[in-house]
């Protein structure tokens, strides 16, 4: 049970009050089917009342175990394939043979059927088959837009050990819980400190402004489909293991969607999101010199000393990530 130091109305207490959190099973109905979840539950300090904290959260949840329970596609996976491909998700409807809006409606979390689920699963599992429908449908897309698909597809299919893969692969290495979001967040920070604190960053691969913070494509596919050989990490310097493991200390204590916060509040990724919406795909690459000037600027702006001062900075972050996670849930109630 954690307690949670975060106001929100109680209609009981009649007023703003703390909140503990704890995990409950309870059973959910979809499609006049029962299932059993663990649901997040937000309970006053005062009343033990419960609270209306966690219900997207439990949404997700419940149909988490749908999609297990029939064996369909998750929702993450499905919002991952147009970024893996950088393909529109109108246009990826289109060379799938679905309606326009189809893949949309999964996108934004519709449950589809087990035949639209598998030919998703099919892409997500095996890249190489988007090729198919790549050249299948060629005609319907402009030119531009499939020279960007033939080469995010070209990127997926291809690994060699290159700097930024000896970085990916120690922390791999030393992170046993490590999520994709957290891999491409650490090797962000990892950039970004070498930049401020090495004559030359540990890697220069520039990292595309994704809508869930930046990332560096090779990498990301090639750990989902665990082609990240560990070894690598034994080709790398001294000097640059303490960088990476600064880093480690420093962000890594954090998980992948408060990185992501992170990073959706810095200037690198905001300037090139620019007025992209918020869950639009984008391989719009973040400048080496933006990120450099932006961590030159954070460890003057703390006066660091030392590479592990990186820390004051990760502790700041923290504190305005949690003040706006409180003000969020707030309004929600």
């Amino acid at each position: 049970m954690t307690v949670k130091m975060d106001k929100v109305f109680c209609y009981k207490c009649l007023e703003d009050v703390d909140f503990v959190t704890h995990r409950e099973e309870r059973t959910g109905t979809i499609k006049s089917e029962k299932y059993p979840y663990m649901r997040i539950v937000a309970r006053c300090i005062h009343c033990s009342e419960e609270l209306d904290v966690y219900n997207d959260e439990n949404l997700k949840i419940l149909y988490d175990v749908y999609r297990e329970s029939h064996d369909l596609i998750s929702l993450e996976k499905i919002r991952e394939i147009p970024e893996m491909f950088n393909v529109g998700k109108r246009v990826l409807s289109s060379l799938l043979g679905w309606g326009e809006h189809t893949f949309t409606r999964y996108y934004d979390g519709y449950i589809p059927t087990k035949h639209y689920s598998d030919v998703l699963k099919k892409l997500y599992d095996n890249p190489s088959q988007f090729r198919i429908v790549l050249e299948e449908g060629k005609q319907s897309l402009s030119e531009v837009a499939y020279r960007k698909s033939t080469l995010a597809l070209q990127k997926l299919l291809v690994a060699e050990p290159t700097p930024i893969m000896n970085a990916a692969a120690y922390v791999r290495s030393k992170k046993n819980d490590l999520s994709s979001f957290r891999l491409q967040k650490l090797l962000y920070y990892i950039q970004g400190v070498s930049t401020a604190f090495m004559p030359s960053p540990l890697f220069y691969d520039l990292c595309e402004a994704w809508a869930n913070g930046p990332v560096y494509r090779e990498v990301y596919y090639k750990n989902r489909d665990n082609a990240i050989d560990e070894s690598f990490s034994d080709l790398l310097s001294d000097d640059e293991k303490e960088i990476i493991d600064c880093v480690l200390e420093c962000f890594g204590r954090y998980d992948g969607d408060t990185l992501v916060m992170f990073t959706h509040s810095e200037t690198p990724w905001i300037e090139v999101r620019g007025d992209l919406p918020p869950d639009a795909p984008s391989d719009r690459a973040i400048p080496l010199e933006l990120i450099r000037k932006f961590f030159v600027g954070v460890r003057e702006r703390y006066s660091m000393m030392s590479v592990y001062d990186i820390r004051l900075y990760a502790q700041d972050m923290f504190k305005t990530v949690a003040s706006a996670k409180n003000i969020a849930a707030t309004r929600n109630t």
